[in-house]
C-alpha cells in the first residue's frame, strides 16, 4: 500500500507547450526573430481559422501587428475578443490558454519574453 502512495505522490501533469512549441493541427504558427540572454521575441500568425493549442506562457509584453477577431479559452472561460491594430497587452504569464481566429483577418502578434 505505500507503494502506490508513493507512485501517487510522483504523478504530475503532462507539461504544457510554451508559445514556441505549440501549434496548431501539427504546424508552426509562431517563429523566433531574436532570441539572447536577455529576450526571446516571437511572431505568431493565425490566419482565419487557425488557432494556437493549449499552452502556458511566462512574464511577456505582446503587440498586435495585424488585429483579428480571436476566440480565447482559459480558467476563466471562452469569451470572443476583437484585438485591433497596434494594441499592445502585459502578463505577468499564463497557466493555460488556447485560441483560435474566429474572424476573416490573419492576426499577427509579437510576443516579448525577458529573461
Amino acid at each position: 500500500m505505500a507503494s502506490l502512495a508513493f507512485l501517487a505522490g510522483c504523478a504530475t501533469a503532462p507539461r504544457l507547450p510554451d508559445p514556441l512549441e505549440a501549434g496548431w493541427e501539427g504546424a508552426s504558427v509562431c517563429e523566433t526573430l531574436h532570441d539572447d540572454r536577455r529576450q526571446r521575441i516571437l511572431r505568431c500568425t493565425f490566419p482565419p481559422g487557425v488557432g494556437h493549442e493549449r499552452h502556458y506562457h511566462d512574464r511577456h509584453f505582446g503587440y498586435t501587428v495585424s488585429g483579428a477577431r480571436m476566440r480565447i479559452t482559459d480558467a476563466n472561460g471562452t469569451r470572443e475578443v476583437d484585438v485591433p491594430k497596434g494594441s499592445s497587452f502585459t502578463s505577468d504569464g499564463i497557466e493555460w490558454h488556447e485560441v483560435i481566429n474566429v474572424g476573416d483577418s490573419t492576426g499577427v502578434f509579437l510576443i516579448i519574453e525577458p529573461k
